[in-house]
C-alpha cells in the first residue's frame, strides 16, 4: 500500500510552486483560485517574496498548503492512507475528500493567522532536541517545567533521536540546558512566532474551534492517520476534533509512520516542497519505497 504524506511548515522558500505554475495549466488555475479566495495575491509571496513575508505563519501555512495540494491533484495520485505532518493534515484532509479545496484553504488561513496571534499574546518558543530517547525528553521537558514554573511539552516527536519542545521561552530554554546536560548530541532554539503545539495556543484553539464547528467534515475516501493519535480513523467527526486537538498537543510523527506500515504501507510518498519527511521516513523505518515530488 501506498501511504502520501504531506509536509508542514518550515518547508516554503521562494519561488516554490513556480516551475508548475509556469508549465501546468490546471495547476496554474489551482494556484490563482487560492488567490480569488484569499482576496489577497498569495502567489505572489510565493514566487517572490520578500522571505520575511513568506515565513510569517499566516503566509507560510497556505502557500504550503496550496502547493501541496495543487501538485497532489497534478499527480493524479489514488490515496490508500493519508497523513500529514502538523499543518499537512489539512492537505492530507483535501487528498482524502474529507474537506473541499475551499473550505480547507480558508480553515489553514485562518489557522495561521491565529496561531501568530497567539505567539504574540503568549510569547512562546520552540527547540529541537537530537539524540536523546522520547522519554528521557518528556523527562527533561517536566523537570525544566518545575524548575521555572512554566509550560514546557514535546511538541513533534518527529523520529527516533529527534523531537522539538515548545513552551514558554525561560523553560524551553532550561529544557535545552538539561538536554546538553543528558548528552543531547544537539539542543537549540527555533526561529519560530510562537509556541506551536503547546498549552499557549490555547487563545487559537478556542477561536479556531468555533470556525471548524461551521465547517463541513465528509467520510474519507481512504484511511486519515491524525497527529494527536497518529492512529487511523474514517470517521469524520473524530477526524474534525483531532485537528483542533493538534493545536495544543505534540505531533505523534513517529507512531504514526510505525503504524502506516504496520497497517501495511510498504511505500511512502512525500507530496509538496521539501524533503523533510522523506529524511524522517529513512530514520523511522527500514525495508520501505520512499519517493518524493516536490
Amino acid at each position: 500500500m501506498n501511504a502520501i504524506l504531506f509536509p508542514g511548515q518550515g518547508s516554503q522558500k521562494i519561488g516554490m510552486a513556480k516551475e508548475h505554475f509556469d508549465s501546468d495549466s490546471a495547476f496554474k488555475s489551482k494556484i490563482e483560485y487560492a488567490d480569488q479566495i484569499l482576496g489577497y495575491s498569495l502567489s505572489e509571496i510565493m514566487f517572490n517574496g520578500p522571505q520575511e513575508e513568506l515565513s510569517q505563519t499566516q503566509f507560510t501555512q497556505p502557500a504550503i498548503f496550496v502547493h501541496s495540494v495543487a501538485l497532489f491533484e497534478k499527480l493524479d495520485l489514488i490515496p490508500e492512507m493519508v497523513a500529514g505532518h502538523s499543518l499537512g493534515e489539512f492537505s492530507a484532509l483535501v487528498a482524502a475528500n474529507v474537506l473541499s479545496f475551499e473550505n480547507a484553504l480558508k480553515l489553514v488561513s485562518l489557522r495561521g493567522k491565529l496561531m501568530q496571534e497567539a505567539g504574540t499574546q503568549n510569547p512562546g518558543t520552540m527547540a529541537a532536541i537530537i539524540g536523546l530517547e522520547d522519554a528521557v525528553v518528556d523527562e527533561i521537558c517536566r523537570e525544566a517545567e518545575n524548575i521555572i514554573n512554566k509550560p514546557v511539552v514535546p511538541a513533534n516527536y518527529n523520529c527516533p533521536g529527534q523531537l522539538v519542545i515548545s513552551g514558554d521561552v525561560d523553560a524551553v530554554s532550561k529544557a535545552v540546558e538539561l538536554a546538553k546536560e543528558k548528552g543531547s548530541r544537539m539542543a537549540m532554539l527555533l526561529n519560530v512566532s510562537g509556541a506551536f503545539h503547546s498549552p499557549l495556543m490555547k487563545p487559537a484553539y478556542e477561536q479556531f474551534e468555533s470556525k471548524l464547528n461551521e465547517t463541513e467534515f465528509f467520510e474519507p475516501n481512504c484511511p486519515v492517520y491524525s497527529n494527536y493519535t497518529a492512529l487511523a480513523t474514517i470517521d469524520p467527526e473524530i477526524i474534525k476534533e483531532n485537528v483542533l486537538d493538534q493545536l495544543m498537543n505534540p505531533v505523534r510523527w513517529t507512531q504514526t509512520l510505525l503504524n502506516m506500515k504496520k497497517d501495511g504501507a510498504g511505500k511512502f510518498t512525500e507530496v509538496g516542497p521539501g524533503k523533510v519527511l522523506q529524511g524522517l521516513v529513512k530514520r523511522t523505518l527500514k525495508e520501505v519505497e520512499i519517493e518524493g515530488y516536490e
